[in-house]
């Protein structure tokens, strides 16, 4: 007599899920060192579309020396209490004039004193913006004696 044998389903090879946690962790260590942090929330409508146009154009060295201005119209949802002018953001706030020497002495304070000399003051203007802002803004600048200015601008097409 002949047996017959029952077809056992082959039992399949699972996959090894030891190596997972590595993987999880570069990839979660790749993401920490790839992903830089926006420094400032821009209250102003400005982007890179927006600036000036510029024929020479040079990358700043180092940015850790450079101080931002921003100058635009407020985006629409500040645009009730601040209204549609142009308006000056030193860091995270809207500021006046006024307050551009204060904190250009507050960045100063912020860096070691050897390389006050090489910081840089960058003006980042929307293009539809009046000139007249923009030299109060350096008026202010003279009187801190932050003589290095620069204009940021998008390179000519």
């Amino acid at each position: 007599m002949a047996k017959f044998n029952r077809k056992r389903k082959k039992a399949s090879i699972g996959i090894s899920t030891a190596s997972l946690p590595d993987i999880v962790f570069m990839l979660l260590f790749f993401f920490m060192v790839a992903t830089t942090m926006r420094e400032v929330e821009l209250k102003i409508e400005l982007r890179n579309s927006d600036l000036p146009q510029a024929t020479e154009i040079k990358k700043l060295e180092k940015k850790s020396l450079v101080s931002f201005i921003y100058v635009g119209k407020p985006k629409p949802n500040y645009q009730r209490l601040y209204g549609t002018e142009p308006r000056i953001q030193l860091n995270a706030s809207f500021a006046e004039v006024s307050d551009i020497y204060e904190f250009i002495l507050a960045e100063r304070a912020k860096t070691d004193e050897a390389v006050v000399p090489l910081m840089t003051t960058s003006l980042k203007v929307h293009q539809d913006t009046k000139m007249g802002i923009v030299t109060d803004i350096k008026q202010e600048l003279r009187k801190a004696s932050a003589l290095k200015i620069n204009y940021s601008a998008r390179k000519k097409i």
